[in-house]
């Protein structure tokens, strides 16, 4: 049985799950947590492991969500084929164009989705808005898997033409205050991270705004004001990535960046490098006195591993996502070099991404018992660690 540190009342008393619209003002929006706060939510969870997840029969987070291919019978097993190996959380992405669309009926999907997740005892981490990959969004049908190229078929979230267009941010808005107000008061979620990699160039698609980082700098503290003004229970924040920075010097940080930590309640960051890297990363974002989470890594082929840095972030009591759960349309198995050199002719020596096969098998058992039996220890110096 999963062994949890202690839990704190005042945690455990928050407010009953449901679909409930919750209407606050700004005045009565709450502001950022403070150090203890957030250390004494972080102290009233199961250490956070899990995996950035999309249903193996979606390419994308729209295709994921759409009434026409939501699929909570896969979702039901996916899910629970990751509570068995000790898995506490997933990432996974929303999109705003689902909510402009029909709101209601996404929120429906949301819900169904928390009932899924919470039977099977994880809390996911919701993802607001993504600027990876093809910056120009559509709703329906989503085009099929490019042969032997990872990660095919993502969108960004807001798309290109919306981030250039002003006009549309009252749109962004009612998105961010809509979904975050009709879940702040649900248990069954983590917490919100705002923006994926803000200021990632997604430079495999053309025609993207040369301004795209002063763009999103600009309308990063909007979207942590947005999602605070709906006054959840729930944590915010928005994951450091990238390489070069020294993350614990506020003064090398670029203005996205110091968005990021200045707002965030707890730290979120992503790492895809050696143990070493991650070692290194974790301690710049101690300095800060926050609870930590690694919201993305593991890419085999990259050096970073299940066996290499998922014991680095238990022995920091850090929280550990790594990108893929099983393998699927997303393709995420095959590496980043598959946009230059597709693996049409021969897979990849080893697998970059992902942990199942489609039928739950284990593409690598060890890795699934790893995760099985650092879940089950807490970390060392928290209760009833080692």
């Amino acid at each position: 049985m999963m062994k949890f540190r202690t839990r704190f009342s005042q945690l455990t008393a928050l407010a009953a799950v449901g679909l409930a619209a919750v209407h606050v003002s700004p005045a009565t929006a709450r502001d950022r947590w403070t150090a203890e706060q957030a250390k004494t939510w972080y102290a009233g969870q199961p250490w956070q492991v899990g995996a950035n997840y999309v249903p193996s029969n979606a390419i994308n987070q729209i295709e994921m969500w759409q009434p026409a291919t939501f699929d909570p019978k896969r979702i039901d097993q996916e899910l629970g084929w990751a509570e068995n190996m000790g898995m506490t959380t997933m990432r996974v992405f929303l999109h705003d164009l689902l909510w402009d669309q029909d709101p209601n009926g996404f929120a429906r999907r949301i819900d169904t989705f928390l009932a899924i997740a919470d039977k099977h005892h994880i809390k996911p981490l919701f993802v607001l808005f993504d600027s990876c990959w093809d910056p120009d969004p559509k709703l329906g049908p989503q085009h099929p898997p490019i042969p032997g190229v990872h990660n095919s078929g993502w969108v960004q979230s807001p798309g290109t033409a919306a981030l250039q267009d002003p006009k549309q941010y009252p749109r962004l808005e009612a998105y961010v205050k809509g979904v975050v107000g009709r879940f702040a008061n649900d248990k069954r979620i983590l917490g919100w991270d705002v923006w994926n990699e803000p200021d990632n160039p997604a430079g495999q698609y053309p025609g993207q705004p040369k301004n795209k980082a002063e763009l999103v700098a600009k309308l990063l503290p909007q979207v942590f004001a947005w999602a605070r003004s709906a006054d959840p229970v729930q944590p915010l924040t928005s994951g450091l990535w990238g390489r070069g920075t020294d993350w614990s010097h506020k003064d090398e940080l670029n203005p996205v960046q110091a968005v990021q930590v200045a707002q965030s309640d707890f730290i979120s960051f992503h790492d895809y490098g050696w143990p070493e890297s991650m070692e290194a990363r974790i301690e710049q974002l101690e300095h800060y006195g926050r609870p930590i989470i690694c919201t993305e890594y593991m890419a085999r082929g990259n050096g970073s591993t299940f066996d290499g840095s998922l014991p680095v972030g238990w022995r920091h009591d850090v929280g550990m996502i790594n990108w893929g759960f099983v393998k699927g349309k997303e393709q995420t198995h095959l590496p980043w070099d598959s946009w230059q050199r597709p693996y049409v002719l021969q897979q990849p020596t080893i697998w970059f991404h992902d942990v199942l096969h489609e039928d739950g098998t284990p593409y690598r058992r060890a890795e699934v018992e790893l995760i099985h039996r650092l879940s089950q220890t807490p970390p060392p110096g928290t209760a009833g660690g080692p």
